[in-house]
């Protein structure tokens, strides 16, 4: 008879066919969730296997560390549907609290959201904790969140009142929800109402876009003045504006004037993408975003992976692709790191200039395409120098085999920015952090304050 006693040998391939590590379900989940689009196809990953996996790894994993994916796919990598869904998953396990919910639920259309993809294959009877979660949600929202939010589809916000049945805790908030659920509240002064009621005028859409770039609304319970169009919708509106025909030259001075609340770069590389005659402006804007950071001293070497697998956009709806994100990092780090060694990789590793912003975008972008040779790549970096820190954005799809020692650095930190089942980034001697949210570089950074 053949011995038993023998040693197991690794099987897994990434879908290069490099050596994927074995790791534990939690790790499985977290790299399934944390830059996953809910449903969104990937270079080699359909969006419904994506999905599937998700909801077979809860069957393996704690419920409070279950509970610790969801908090952070919130309020880390800043996920919006991801967290809805496993919600729903939650509440199949019985696992579901109404605090949960009500964290989860921080806009007005998060609630109806929720019970369409709750109901998404047909009516079913809720779990009692996402109808206590809605109605401990709801108070939080004032007349101008319903307004803006309250909108035709197929699960309304009359129906989130009928399910939760909230109770009011005064007469105010009483005749508030009245007019929720009667349909009569206060049309909201936002961009999307103002643009809709201009059909196809689109000097008329000109016009109220000005009004909306020069006017200021004021916070009633706090008494500040903001913006009517806020930094993230001007960054998305700003080649509808070009097209309409709104001056150049208020576009620039709403520039100058915005305070630039946090935006991850990758929102600016996007609207560059539409608006090149902008670049100057959009990049000094994201420079205020950036603020200033906290430095990084260690030395710090960066290769930023541009395969062919990275090339491809994060959603169907959208023209970002994963090396846009990859590089929105990147000109973050590049920010914070005093000691910086930049780098790109596919097939071959080329040395790339220290450039600032945009000019890294570009210089990023420049060999996009082909295969994948990661381990090549971290072993010719490392023979460049010693390095206290090496870090690789990648999505972790590689041709050929390595070793963490192969990066000559004291620690390797993988980036994954993909949600496939497989990849190469977690055994000992490295640190993986799985999403392409601002918080890896914060989580990196206060990792970086210990020792290891």
């Amino acid at each position: 008879m053949a011995s038993t006693n023998t040693k197991v040998r690794n099987e897994l391939r990434t879908y290069e066919g490099g050596t994927a590590s074995v790791i534990k379900p939690l790790e499985q989940l977290k790299r399934s969730v944390m830059s996953c689009l809910l449903w969104e196809d990937s270079f080699y990953e359909d969006g419904v296997s994506i999905a599937d996996r998700v909801k077979q790894l809860l069957d393996e994993v704690s419920r409070e560390d279950a509970r610790q994916v969801l908090m952070d796919a919130k309020f880390k990598s800043k996920l919006r549907h991801m967290p809805l869904y496993l919600l729903i998953l939650f509440a199949e396990r019985k696992w579901l609290d109404k605090n949960d919910v009500s964290a989860v639920c921080t806009r007005v259309d998060d609630m109806t959201e929720l019970l369409s993809l709750y109901w998404k294959d047909g009516r079913k009877p809720l779990s009692h904790q996402l109808i206590k979660g809605l109605a401990q949600a709801i108070p939080k929202f004032n007349e101008y969140d319903f307004a803006k939010y309250n909108r035709a589809k197929a699960v309304k916000l009359r129906d989130v009142f009928r399910i939760a049945r909230p109770k009011p805790k005064n007469d105010a908030q009483s005749a508030l929800w009245k007019r929720v659920v009667a349909g009569e509240l206060a049309v909201p002064d936002t961009w999307e109402v103002a643009i809709s009621a201009c059909g196809s005028d689109n000097n008329k859409k000109a016009q109220e876009f000005t009004r909306l770039l020069t006017e200021k609304a004021r916070n009633e319970e706090t008494g500040k003045e903001f913006n009517k169009l806020g930094d993230l919708a001007f960054l998305r509106n700003l080649r509808k504006m070009k097209e309409v025909g709104v001056d150049e030259a208020v576009i620039r001075k709403s520039f100058e004037e915005r305070k630039w609340g946090w935006i991850i770069p990758y929102q600016f590389i996007t609207a560059a993408s539409y608006n090149p005659a902008l670049e100057d402006v959009l990049e000094e804007a994201m420079f205020k975003c950036l603020g200033e950071q906290e430095p990084v001293e260690e030395t710090v070497s960066l290769l930023v992976d541009v395969s062919g697998s990275m090339d491809a956009p994060i959603s169907h709806k959208s023209e970002v692709k994963r090396y846009d994100v990859a590089a929105s990092l990147a000109i973050l780090l590049r920010e914070v790191c005093r000691d910086v060694k930049l780098y790109t990789f596919n097939n071959d590793l080329y040395v790339i200039p220290p450039r600032r912003g945009f000019a890294l975008r570009d210089t990023i972008r420049e060999k996009a395409g082909g295969g994948t040779n990661m381990w090549t790549a971290i072993r010719e970096a490392g023979a460049d120098r010693h390095n206290r820190v090496m870090v690789v954005i990648t999505d972790e799809q590689t041709e050929d085999e390595g070793r963490y020692s192969d990066a000559n650095a004291d620690l390797l930190v993988i980036i994954n920015v993909a949600s496939y089942q497989h990849g190469v980034g977690y055994e000992k001697g490295a640190v993986h952090i799985s999403g392409w949210s601002d918080s890896t570089i914060e989580w990196l950074r206060e990792y970086l304050k210990g020792e290891f």
